[in-house]
């Protein structure tokens, strides 16, 4: 296996900036592959760890850092996914993966308090296609062999011979693996939404929470759209999910007069158009959306304050 960062490294030239290089890269595959950017760091930490609890004679006998650093932390997602399923089960409430700032707005959750510096580049999460919320929640409806394979293979383009030794299956057992769980994104796909589209229907859905409008509220909801909230049993919030467009816009209007002084901020969440609820100044929820066509068919509300630490240690507004 080789990786994106080794393409026409001298393999005699030492690994250390081999090994750095890769920080980046192991982010945004444990990000994809766990939904919690607190796991992915552990996740990354805990592969660097092993690589230096090595001799360097066992260190240079590796022909691809890159490589063996993937392969690791993968395993290591792979085993902390199946230990997920068990916490999540226990978990209060709905489980909604850790929303992510727009780059230009990001704070590392390692650096604390107002003097917290901008992270590093390679702390940074590439905001693509499948990061944005709706791919990443369908990502948890998935086994963790399925969902290893999936990411390994179809975002990352690993082919399934080296995608098998990490998941300790066959390729063939690998390919039937991300095809399932393609079978899956394409179950809950719908109709792309232009950008400039989503940003203004966001933006109207802003408005008339704000005006605390609940017809016009009504009117940018699909019938049938869902709000899902994550506060983890750390802050109050509906455990089971909202259903239908008059109970989202009812519920909405009920958490303004709950929460009067309010403040709505349009951010972008994980790489789409989305809305940042702050009170006295702190994030208190993070929302994102599905759309399809002109109406909003979900809502995520993320308020479980140990996922919105990116956010609340640079609350601008």
């Amino acid at each position: 296996m080789s990786t994106p960062s080794e393409a026409g490294r001298d393999r005699s030239e030492p690994d250390l900036s081999a090994v750095v290089d890769e920080r980046r890269q192991l982010i945004n595959l444990a990000y994809r592959l766990l939904g919690s950017l607190a796991e992915a760091e552990d996740a990354v930490q805990e592969t660097y760890t092993r690589w230096y609890a090595m001799s360097r004679q066992q260190q240079q006998a590796i022909e691809s850092p890159g490589a063996w650093l993937t392969t690791v932390a993968s395993r290591i997602c792979l085993d902390v996914l199946g230990s997920a399923r068990a916490r999540r089960e226990r978990y209060v409430g709905a489980w909604i993966p850790e929303p992510l700032p727009d780059r230009t707005e990001w704070i590392s959750s390692r650096t604390g308090g107002a003097s917290a510096e901008p992270a590093d580049p390679a702390d940074r999460i590439t905001l693509d296609e499948s990061v944005n919320m709706a791919f990443l929640v369908v990502l948890e409806s998935m086994t963790p062999a399925e969902r290893v394979a999936f990411i390994l293979h179809d975002v990352f383009r690993y082919p399934f011979a080296e995608v098998a030794e990490i998941v300790g299956r066959t390729p063939a057992a690998c390919r039937q693996l991300a095809s399932s769980a393609r079978r899956r994104i394409q179950a809950a796909r719908t109709p792309a939404v232009p950008s400039a589209g989503q940003a203004g229907l966001v933006r109207d859905f802003k408005e008339a929470w704000e005006a605390k409008d609940i017809k016009a509220l009504v009117g940018l909801l699909d019938r049938d759209a869902t709000m899902t909230a994550d506060g983890g049993g750390m802050v109050g919030t509906v455990l089971r999910p909202v259903e239908g467009s008059e109970r989202i816009a009812q519920y909405l209007i009920h958490i303004s007069d709950k929460a009067p002084g309010l403040t709505l901020l349009e951010r972008t969440v994980n790489g789409r158009p989305g809305l940042v609820a702050q009170h006295s100044g702190l994030t208190v929820t993070v929302a994102a959306f599905s759309l399809t066509g002109n109406r909003i068919t979900r809502i995520w509300a993320v308020r479980n304050p140990e996922k919105l630490r990116p956010w609340t240690e640079n609350a601008r507004s």
